[in-house]
């Protein structure tokens, strides 16, 4: 017992030194985890064939996370994803593949060999990959789609892979390795028809049991009212569907997605969802750390010239075939970096496939170590291309797509900086008035978009002052600053005011403090960007719950007014040189006005309900 809360404490305690440093430093977690596992198992030696054990328990988390992943998709989104599933998922799968197949028949692999080691290396890390573009939001950009698409067939692939692979057995290396196929299994030794039966009953039973047989379940468990009642049983839900694709010779992690695809219509979808996600957030953690305590440096320090070479030009042969891929797919800018070096490293369904290798004769122990290695290092350096792609890639890709500024050649009643979101409303609702509008946007794909729908937009930075002089700012009868950049935001205000102190000028706000800075600065009106919706939601809410639309109209004015007052008052109290806990005067203004704001409200909620019925 001792023992094991000994290595429980090592693993997790190293997670809280290094992956907080690592997340403030800007590296990401995942790197954090492997940084953790390298100081815990190569550098002190903490840990040793320990971490290999506990790595068969972690690599639950990657099941946990495509069982999330096949509920965020409906099946009709995934009938619609199948284009791209097939071509960006086939061709990268089979291009990589085929090329490294190439590659190790040069070194003087034999093609048996070779073809396993292509197949292998072929996979990507979901688990890297998926956690890293989450945590930096480029999900749902196109690159960040196309990479989905392609991590998505490689897990649906593992089958057909498995199936493959005992197929590439050398009867020289059977006798060198002891068979590791579970006792448990419905299908070893057993018939190839019979085994494609088993294989389909077993699919066909999750499928059954997530369309018709969950949702009873589910009702049952939550009739309890006991939260964790229902999350013993999303676990262990997940944990049968994982050990039946097991006792069928599939992939747990394939199995436990379809299941999720599956359920992503059900009603409970959201509460499987936060029920698992600190499971799967931990879990994963763990992982990536057995990943960094299993690097075998001996190995590493005896050869560093020949592997470190290896994995690098697996690496650039992987980003090679992904860039070609990209551009048959018409992937543009950031999005085709994106797409190239984010899926270039090696996946950890590959500690799965070289052990099956073995197991099954195929790779001799010697190139296996080898090939452990090669996939180990591929997602250590993962993190770091990221950072390399963030920081330098498609800033520098930015500046070099960056055009010159259109030579403005009209005049306007309002100069509106940026057409998102925010400044497109503000510039539809201006010209239906019958004012005439200057707009000024930095992003050339805006500026085309809004060709299309008859919108004159200029494209420049708002920033520069020549533009804002050349679209008529000293006649202009009111500035309208609508971009999402807090600096920027405060650049233009700033210049205009100086140059116009008489202009009115209305402004997007970000957040309390970036309003404190502009109120310092001289703007007129400031609007957070989600303040007025959310009021209008408390509006919504006071209804519901039995407030008229006149008594909750006023209670929702009064707030908004009060809380204008309040932010007038506080600007000018706010230093931005002190800590807001320190600023005394700032902190007492902020509990009187908070309280009389509060007895307001009661005053006013009391002569509501003497109206209400």
């Amino acid at each position: 017992m001792t023992e094991y809360l000994l290595f429980a404490f090592i693993f997790l305690g190293s997670a809280m030194v290094t992956v907080p440093l690592a997340v403030r430093w800007g590296l990401g977690s995942v790197l954090g985890y492997l940084i953790a596992g390298v100081m815990i198992g190569p550098v002190t030696g903490l840990v040793g064939s320990e971490a290999e054990r506990i790595q068969h328990i972690a690599e639950f988390g990657v099941v946990m996370m495509l069982f999330l992943v096949g509920l965020e998709l409906e099946p009709r989104h995934l009938w619609h994803m199948r284009w791209k599933l097939l071509g960006l998922g086939g061709l990268q799968l089979s291009l990589t593949a085929a090329g490294l197949m190439g590659l190790a028949l040069v070194l003087g692999v034999d093609w048996q060999q070779a073809l396993a080691l292509g197949v292998i290396l072929a996979l990507s890390s979901t688990a890297i990959v998926l956690q890293t573009l989450g945590e930096k939001g480029q999900l749902k950009s196109d690159g960040g789609q196309a990479t989905f698409s392609v991590l998505l067939f490689q897990d649906i692939a593992v089958i057909p892979i498995l199936a493959l692979l005992p197929l590439l057995s050398n009867p020289k290396l059977a006798n060198h390795h002891a068979s590791s196929h579970s006792s448990l299994s419905l299908v070893e030794g057993r018939p190839g028809w019979q085994i494609t039966l088993i294989t389909l009953a077993a699919i066909a039973a999750v499928v059954a049991g997530g369309v018709f047989a969950s949702k009873y379940l589910f009702r049952f468990m939550a009739a309890t009212k006991k939260r964790e009642i229902f999350t013993l049983t999303v676990l262990a839900l997940v944990i049968a569907i994982a050990l039946l694709m097991s006792l069928v010779g599939l992939s747990p992690a394939l199995g436990t997605f379809i299941a999720g695809v599956v359920l992503a219509t059900s009603e409970y979808r959201h509460e499987i969802e936060s029920d698992l996600e600190p499971f799967k957030g931990l879990l994963l953690g763990i992982f990536f750390i057995t990943v960094g305590a299993g690097i075998n440096f001996s190995l590493l320090l005896g050869q560093p010239a020949l592997i470190l070479g290896l994995t690098l030009g697996v690496m650039a042969l992987k980003a090679g075939v992904l860039g070609l891929i990209s551009h048959l797919f018409q992937l543009q800018g950031g999005d085709k970096f994106l797409f190239s070096l984010g899926l270039a490293q090696a996946g950890e369904f590959g500690f799965v496939l070289v052990s099956f290798t073995l197991a099954n004769a195929i790779l001799p122990q010697a190139i296996a170590q080898l090939l452990l290695l090669i996939i180990t290092l591929s997602m250590f350096l993962t993190p770091f291309i990221f950072i390399l792609l963030d920081r330098v890639l498609l800033p520098q890709l930015a500046k070099s797509e960056q055009r010159e500024a259109d030579v403005i050649d009209k005049k306007g009643d309002v100069i509106i900086a940026g057409t998102g979101r925010f400044g497109q409303i503000a510039n539809r609702m201006l010209r239906a008035n019958g004012y005439e509008t200057v707009v000024i946007d930095y992003r050339a794909s805006m500026v085309e978009s809004m060709k299309h729908f008859g919108v004159k937009v200029f494209y420049g930075d708002a920033a520069r002052h020549d533009l804002l002089e050349a679209a008529g700012l000293k006649d202009a009868k009111l500035l309208f600053i609508a971009i999402d950049d807090k600096e920027k935001t405060l650049e233009i205000a700033h210049f205009a005011r100086k140059a116009r102190p008489d202009l009115h000028i209305v402004a997007r706000a970000y957040d309390r403090e970036h309003v404190y800075q502009l109120y310092q600065t001289g703007v007129n009106d400031i609007v957070r960007e989600t303040f007025d919706s959310a009021t209008r939601a408390a509006l919504y809410a006071l209804v519901a719950l039995g407030y008229s639309q006149s008594d909750a109209r006023e209670m929702v004015d009064l707030f908004i007014d009060r809380d204008k007052k309040l932010l007038r008052e506080l600007a000018g109290l706010w230093d931005p040189d002190l800590p807001v806990e320190e600023n005394r005067p700032y902190l007492l203004k902020a509990k009187e006005m908070s309280e009389q704001l509060a007895a307001d409200m009661l005053a006013r909620q009391r002569q509501a309900d003497q109206h209400r019925p």
